[in-house]
């Protein structure tokens, strides 16, 4: 009886230890989890790129004219120079000012209190809560999709007009 109640303990504890340690060590898949709250994310890291889509979507106007303005960051990490030379929303261009030149280590930031940028989709006819394909064209990188949220003109957007 008193080997069979050893035995319980023993496996008790053993089980116990197992369950509440990780193995995988301090770079763990659920310990690298980054989650984005509104924007999509993409990288074009082929062919010497290095560049970084973070936090794209689009907002609608509330003017009523289908109007769509751009929200997000494009940063540049590679050693060469790029630019961007335009983007369109479900196949319309958008009318974009402001700098476009992507230098090492620099950043082109649409809308917010550090933009630099700012790119106007006029016409984009795509309703807040719904997503559209975004599309940026680079010199060097070339182009890259992606399907980003349109949101209203409100709350943390509410500033962000044409």
């Amino acid at each position: 009886m008193r080997l069979r109640n050893v035995l319980i303990t023993t496996t008790a504890l053993i089980s116990s230890l197992l369950l509440t340690s990780c193995g995988a060590g301090p770079s763990a898949a659920s310990r690298t989890i980054v989650r984005v709250t509104d924007g999509a994310e993409t990288a074009i890291t082929t062919d010497g790129n290095d560049l970084k889509v973070r936090n794209l979507l689009l907002v609608e106007l509330k003017d009523g004219s289908g109007t769509g303005v751009l929200v997000g960051s494009i940063i540049n990490d590679a050693p060469k120079d790029d630019a961007l030379l335009g983007v369109s929303v479900n196949g319309i261009t958008a009318k974009v000012t402001g700098v476009t030149t992507l230098m090492q280590n620099s950043v082109i930031q649409f809308e917010g209190p550090t933009a630099n940028a700012k790119a106007v989709i006029p016409a984009m006819n795509v309703s807040a809560g719904n997503n559209a394909v975004v599309s940026l064209f680079f010199a060097h990188a070339g182009e890259v999709k992606i399907n980003a949220i349109v949101l209203d003109q409100s709350d943390t957007y509410a500033g962000v007009t044409a």
